[in-house]
């Protein structure tokens, strides 16, 4: 009986076999390096975030608020709203052409755009998990028809179309499909996980952008 098996197949395989291998492995490591780096970093940001807004809002002025907050949000997902909200407010001193800006409209589109900056720092990566888990199915899937093109037609050449000589070969080249499915089913749970965190995060960044507005422009400043 003919020796089966992961081992077996990779052995016997030919080079786009070993190439479809070889990417299922990349995309699977690129995909854990960055769910445990995205992972590390977002839980920092959720852990921190609102001890470090509290922190701001105890502090005695807006410039110190800043202060406490760069040190406290040591991944800078709150910090650069609270600098752009006082770098719109700065720009009140004559002379400066954001002066001649309504007041209103520079801190908007200043927190609008550290907003947007922040929410880019959050979901930056997400793609590569969204791709990993709907193109590692179909990237083992090509591994397993080519595995089987070659199977039988390595059968076909050697006249011995036995059913126990089909078998092997065709089950070995399925495991592609298997390595295809190892890869995508962690990266699609680690997109909707990590999702979700991101999704909070953008909820308290919006709420610390409104507070920041509100107080920016309120009329006793």
């Amino acid at each position: 009986m003919a020796s089966t098996g992961i081992i077996h197949y990779l052995q016997t395989s030919d080079a786009i076999t070993h190439a479809v291998a070889y990417v299922l492995l990349a995309m699977s490591v690129a995909s854990w390096c960055f769910l445990i780096v995205k992972s590390w970093m977002l839980g920092r940001a959720k852990l921190q975030g609102p001890r470090a807004i509290a922190k701001f809002w105890q502090a005695p002025t807006l410039s110190d608020g800043v202060d406490v907050l760069r040190r406290a949000d040591r991944e800078r997902v709150f910090a650069p709203l609270a600098e752009a909200a006082l770098h719109a407010a700065e720009a009140d001193i004559p002379g400066m052409l954001l002066a001649r800006v309504d007041r209103n409209e520079r801190v908007m589109r200043a927190l609008r755009q550290a907003l947007n900056a922040s929410q880019r720092r959050l979901e930056f990566g997400q793609v590569l998990l969204a791709s990993v888990g709907s193109t590692a199915p179909f990237v083992g899937l090509l591994g397993t028809v080519w595995g089987i093109y070659h199977a039988l037609g390595s059968i076909a050449s050697s006249g011995q179309a036995m059913i126990e000589n089909v078998a092997g070969p065709v089950g070995e080249a399925l495991i592609m499909t298997a390595f295809g499915l190892v890869v995508a089913i962690p990266a699609v749970l680690a997109y909707n996980v990590l999702g979700r965190m991101v999704r909070q995060l953008s909820e308290e960044l919006d709420g610390f952008a409104h507070d920041l507005h509100a107080y920016v422009c309120a009329p006793a400043n």
